[in-house]
Parts: structure tokens; C-alpha cells; sequence
């Protein structure tokens, strides 16, 4: 049987090969660190206080950005309500405006008896002596 000069034979494991020439960040990231040394043995005690205080960090950092979240939503809830407020106080103060009229005011008066006068009111001058 003669062999094919034609193609050349696929290779089984071109993918894992693909794979392994790829650049990986975290294998780039050991090799650059060389911590294998460092923890070969478990963690080293010396370290431990540098870590409690970056986890010390970590959680004033998520405490500040929750702090910060909810006065950030609780500024947003009194804007709403004093533009609620802002409306109401404008709807009251020209329903005010409209209830001050002189002729509101004397059909609210005319239950009680009062008439509103049909004279125009005069001035009351006092001389001085000397």
C-alpha cells in the first residue's frame, strides 16, 4: 500500500498543543512573583499582619461604599419628597390666593349676615392747633 504524499497527516493533539503555546496570565504572573518558595512550607507567620491590615482595608473600603450608597439613595428619596412638597405648598398658596379675593370673600360672608358696604369708605382729616 503506498503512502499519501498529498496531505500531510493531522495530528491528534493539536488542540491541547494550541493550548499549552498560549499565553496564560496567571502561569506569567507565578513565574514573575516565584512564590512557590514562599509557601512551600504553609504561610509564613511574619506575613500575617500584613494581611490582617489589607483585610482590614478591604472592609473599611466596602463599609465606606455602602455608607456611600445609602445616603446617595436617601438623598434621592427627599429630593422626590420636596418636589412633592414644592408642589404642594404652590397648589395650597394659590388656592389661598384664589380664596383672599374681595368677592369670595363676601359670598363667604353673606352666610352671616354681613353685606359688603356700597359706600366708598372717606378720609378723616384732623387739623392741628397751633
Amino acid at each position: 500500500m503506498a503512502t499519501n504524499t498529498y496531505k500531510e497527516p493531522v495530528k491528534q493533539n493539536s488542540k491541547i498543543e494550541t493550548k499549552r503555546k498560549q499565553v496564560n496570565f496567571f502561569r506569567f504572573l507565578e513565574g514573575y512573583l516565584s512564590l512557590g518558595g514562599v509557601f512551600e512550607q504553609g504561610l509564613p507567620i511574619r506575613y500575617i499582619p500584613h494581611i490582617l491590615f489589607l483585610t482590614f482595608l478591604g472592609i473599611i473600603y466596602i463599609g465606606n461604599i455602602h455608607y456611600a450608597e445609602k445616603n446617595v439613595r436617601k438623598l434621592t428619596r427627599l429630593k422626590k419628597e420636596v418636589d412633592d412638597l414644592r408642589a404642594d405648598y404652590t397648589t395650597t398658596q394659590s388656592e389661598y390666593m384664589q380664596a383672599s379675593k374681595q368677592s369670595d370673600v363676601a359670598t363667604k360672608v353673606s352666610k352671616f349676615g354681613l353685606v359688603e358696604s356700597s359706600t366708598p369708605p372717606y378720609k378723616i382729616i384732623v387739623k392741628k392747633e397751633k
